[in-house]
């Protein structure tokens, strides 16, 4: 096949699919489009349209831009009034050193007691505390556009015990101290940022304030991280002393390739697993190429848009690596299928309905859900039930137009709208990330190839199952058994949907209702390469409408990548049903209807389109790694399924990847924190687990105690049988834990030998039916064919069942 650095010598135009093997044909010179060859190149989008919100002035040549897919959003000047302010600090010491550009701000106690104090009297003091209040606000917004609340802990800060007692002004004080820290690291994100640094500015009797701010910072990923020179000297330098454990990483995406680095800095061994022959799963650049003058540029065939700057941290790698942003500009002209540009005020007033159909929407899921909790209908059903009743775009051009948004929202969501939940598919509209959209010029693999640099990363490992216990993890790749403390799996969703990977014991039935209710769409692009820009570099996007309104999202949105890619590069989207029907079509006939439509456009104008040198379609579909592109909340399926899947099992088994983060789904930067999330979730529980080992080093005795407690008051006891059934299930099929207690007179009578099996709580009731005990070990044994063993192979077999016992029994005491 055609690699993505070396295109073919003599081939003129190619087109690349990848089900299909390519060839290097010769291409005659004959002025018409030749049969271009094929490749296919799996890939994932971005969750959110890659427009940015239109200029207050209509550009009279064209349409109003396109809008974000989502509406309803809290904008950063929404938040200012209720940030926490300098004047709404009490009690924080803080002294101002030398005055420094670089210093930050400083705060004394008196500096907030204006309460006490005329500051009319005082201007040179008022002018003072205003201008530390400006400080702090900013400083509080640079903590919300990272995803801080505004006066609150996050769950993770509470979790991690950042301060004494939740609320109050030790509370209020650590916020601003944390706000603090994490701006002056994002004013210069290529240096370390040292707790002493932290402390330049905060006096001496908070330290204990900077100490757990910044821990909280560091271990979770909020500062010195990324990839100038200074933070990956000290990131991949692990700390001295003993390892704090083993983790395998299953997948070298970007939440496989941001967990790796911080755990080998939090002091963990590491290695990470990759199916794939290169990491950054669904983010991938090809380079294209061809022509006499050799053109080259790079498509980003998944992952491209980082979709709002502020607080992004795929943008701090960007200023790291010294990357220049393209903003994604507004300009995007409509056009029908004859060619012509849609009328501006027909634009506008379709617009205009389709936004107010979705306000509709909203009122009535807001009286759905107050009214009758549990329904749930699909958004296409409600949009054209009120289109109906409205009768909103029954005119045909007023249709395609609203056919297009419609399209536009099947792309932002990788779904159709037949799919989408009514009550919750904008769930994670409140923290989308504020901002211009942005391109990375020469694609997002250049992020990749610089995380994934120096990481310990075994290629072609395809993992086909993962078996954890009380022991630790055993993970199975091809023939290769690799075994660890712990595993952080980053699987796409669709992988878990598909059950590409065994999970022993099967994970918990909660987890598996979360993987099975949330949906993972679909996104397909062309990428094409012509000898020339024909479309003009002053647009990145362009729209093209259809009469029929089940192909809407066909080549519905162009991108150019003129500006970024290096060469003239257009990059076409497909969505909704138009994209599952695509991953079908023959490459050729793609790119011949992608040809048909850009001469439609282009043509009526006299612009000649040439012939492609080379094209590139997507099959994320029927990509073995990822069997589609990006979560969406599926009908039935809500948030909290987001957070489900983010959870732990055992102890053993940790998840991440964009599908796990409720916040920013089905975005780069979601999968990107997820990482973060998780090394500080493993570097959490290793830490309880080794607080945990040695107070059980010091009382051995400890671990029977809890045993034997636990069979204190059994769910079933007869003879020398007790069972506690799972507290999960009332299944009679669910697995149930028994105990029989074996007297050894002559060694130790008051020392009782106890051996424990796994039975099914249906098998345990007919056991106790059983008359005699050498009948029931008859029965145990030959009929039910149950083996009983040691307490430790019981919790290496069904550590999930012996750990909800547990805590079902600790909450009962």
């Amino acid at each position: 096949m055609e690699t993505a650095d070396s295109p073919p010598d003599c081939a003129d135009n190619v087109v690349s699919d990848e089900q299909a093997t390519e060839s290097n044909n010769n291409v005659p010179d004959n002025g018409h489009s030749s049969p271009p060859q094929t490749t296919s190149e799996p890939a994932v989008s971005d969750s959110q349209p890659e427009q940015v919100p239109a200029p207050e002035q209509q550009l009279p040549a064209g349409p109003p831009p396109v809008k974000r897919r989502r509406r309803r959003k809290r904008f950063f000047t929404d938040m200012i009034s209720t940030a926490p302010s300098a004047a709404a600090v009490s009690g924080l010491r803080v002294r101002r050193p030398n005055p420094k550009p670089s210093a930050g701000y400083a705060y004394s106690e008196t500096d907030f007691a204006a309460g006490e104090e005329d500051l009319s009297k005082n201007p040179h003091r008022r002018k003072r505390v205003s201008d530390l209040a400006k400080e702090v606000d900013i400083e509080a917004l640079i903590a919300i556009s990272v995803g801080f609340p505004v006066d609150s802990l996050t769950e993770e800060e509470i979790e991690a015990n950042v301060v004494s007692q939740i609320g109050g002004d030790e509370q209020a004080n650590y916020i601003v101290v944390r706000n603090h820290i994490l701006a002056r690291w994002r004013s210069n994100v290529s240096v370390w940022l040292t707790k002493d640094h932290a402390l330049e500015s905060i006096r001496a009797e908070h330290k204990n304030l900077v100490n757990s701010a910044y821990n909280f910072l560091l271990h979770h990923g909020y500062i010195n991280f990324g990839l100038a020179p200074a933070i990956k000297e000290a990131k991949l330098k692990p700390p001295e002393g003993v390892s704090k454990g083993t983790v395998i990483v299953v997948g070298a995406g970007l939440s496989g390739l941001v967990a790796a680095r911080q755990l080998i800095f939090l002091g963990f061994t590491v290695v990470v697993l990759e199916g794939r022959a290169r990491p950054g799963g669904r983010v991938r650049s090809k380079k294209m190429s061809g022509g006499n003058n050799g053109v080259i540029a790079a498509a980003d065939l998944g992952g491209s848009v980082l979709t709002g700057i502020n607080g992004n941290p795929l943008g701090v790698l960007a200023r790291q690596l010294g990357l220049p942003l393209h903003k994604v500009r507004d300009i995007c002209p409509l056009y029908l299928p004859n060619g012509k540009t849609v009328n501006s005020d027909i634009d506008s007033k379709v617009e205009t309905s389709f936004n107010k159909l979705l306000d509709r929407v909203c009122k009535l899921r807001q009286a759905m859900m107050i009214e009758v909790k549990s329904i749930d209908v699909s958004l296409g059903t409600a949009l054209e039930t009120f289109r109906s009743v409205y009768k909103v775009a029954e005119d045909p051009q007023e249709r395609m137009l609203l056919d297009w948004h419609l399209a536009n929202l099947e792309y932002a969501n990788a779904s159709l709208m037949s799919e989408l939940s009514m009550a919750f598919w904008d769930q994670d509209d409140p923290y989308e990330m504020g901002g211009d959209h942005c391109f990375i010029p020469g694609g997002n693999e250049r992020l990749v190839r610089a995380l994934a640099e120096d990481l310990p990363i075994f290629y072609n490992r395809t993992v086909e199952s993962i078996r954890y216990g009380v022991d630790g993890v055993l993970v199975y790749a091809g023939s290769q058994e690799y075994r660890a403390d712990m595993v952080l799996c980053t699987v796409p969703l669709g992988v878990l949907k598909k059950g590409a990977i065994e999970f022993v014991p099967d994970l918990p039935k909660q987890k598996k209702d979360a993987i099975a209710r949330l949906g993972f769409g679909l996104l397909n692009k062309v990428a094409i390469l012509f000898p020339y820009d024909f479309w003009g570099g002053e647009i990145d996007t362009f729209g093209h409408l259809t009469e029929d309104s089940s192909m809407r999202g066909e080549f519905f949105l162009f991108y150019s990548y003129s500006a970024v890619s290096g060469g003239p590069l257009l990059v076409a989207l497909v969505a909704g049903e138009a994209a599952i029907r695509f991953e079908k079509m023959s490459p050729l006939e793609a790119v011949g209807r992608v040809l048909e439509i850009l001469k439609g456009i282009f043509s009526p104008k006299g612009i000649a389109v040439p012939d492609p040198l080379q094209a590139v379609c997507t099959r994320w579909g029927q990509d073995q790694f990822t069997y589609g592109s990006y979560s969406y909340v599926a009908i039935g399926a809500a948030g909290d399924d987001y957070d489900i899947l983010a959870e732990s099992v055992a102890d053993r088994v940790f998840f991440a990847g964009e599908a796990t983060n409720r916040q920013y789904p089905a975005t780069m930067h979601g999968a990107f924190l997820s990482g973060m999330r998780e090394a500080a979730h493993i570097l959490r529980v290793a830490n309880r687990n080794s607080i945990a080992t040695a107070e059980k080093a010091n009382n051995p005795t400890q671990e029977t105690k809890d045993i034997n407690r636990l069979f204190e008051n059994p769910d079933l006891r007869f003879s020398r049988f007790s069972v506690l059934y799972d507290p999960t299930s009332p299944e009679l099929e669910s697995n149930s834990l028994l105990r029989v207690s074996f007297e050894l007179d002559k060694i130790d009578p008051d020392s009782p030998l106890y051996l424990y099996a796994l039975i099914p709580r249906k098998q345990a009731v007919e056991l106790s039916e059983v008359e005699g005990d050498t009948n029931r070990i008859q029965k145990l044994t030959l009929d039910f064919g149950i083996k009983l063993c040691g307490w430790r192979r019981i919790c290496s077999d069904d550590e999930s069942l012996v750990n909800s016992i547990f805590s079902s029994r600790s909450q009962c005491e």
